[in-house]
């Protein structure tokens, strides 16, 4: 298959969706929770590889000749494995602990999850977040109540030592120049 425009999956789905995430084949968007992801051209056109091939190994070879066209010079193994990586990057996964790509050593990539197809888009579960600056969503606080405490007490301490230095550096100063013959000069 040459590289080109991209291959719709299910002509009579628009949507394919798995774990949070769904995909607009007719804007060729992908979204997680409604939120949508900033996915460049060879990044979605692997995911739709991995897609259109659920549970199969994709060699990196059927990588390398949909991404790139035959007479295009570049490194095939660096840029399939840098765009393999900016994914599982946009999809918050890892190829030590693969929650959608596995890597098949020497051979290629495997879609693990079971996608499904869909003529309308997946409704947000949760009320829709109010947007942030610039109608970016907020930052979600990720961080345990217990994580916050440490944090919290580490910037205190951080404050207090660095408090209790200054007080220890002025009583210093103060001493030094109380003893000197004429005393303080000001």
């Amino acid at each position: 298959m040459a590289a080109g425009p991209s291959r719709i999956l299910a002509p009579s789905s628009r949507y394919i969706r798995f774990g949070p995430f769904q995909v607009d084949q007719h804007r060729q968007e992908v979204s997680k929770s409604g939120v949508r992801l900033k996915l460049q051209g060879k990044v979605y056109q692997v995911l739709l590889a991995l897609i259109e091939k659920q549970g199969e190994v994709v060699t990196r070879e059927e990588l390398r000749i949909r991404l790139w066209p035959a007479d295009t010079h570049v490194n095939y193994d660096a840029n399939v494995n840098t765009t393999v990586n900016k994914l599982r990057q946009a999809l918050g996964d890892s190829s030590e602990k693969p929650l959608y790509i596995e890597t098949i050593p020497r051979r290629g990539y495997c879609l693990v999850v079971q996608p499904e197809f869909a003529d309308v888009p997946m409704t947000i579960t949760s009320p829709p977040r109010e947007n942030g600056v610039n109608g970016q969503p907020h930052a979600e606080n990720t961080g345990s109540p217990k994580t916050d405490l440490w944090i919290t007490m580490g910037i205190i301490g951080l404050i207090l030592g660095g408090m209790l230095l200054g007080a220890a550096i002025t009583k210093l100063w103060i001493y030094h120049f109380a003893s000197t013959p004429g005393g303080l000069w000001f």
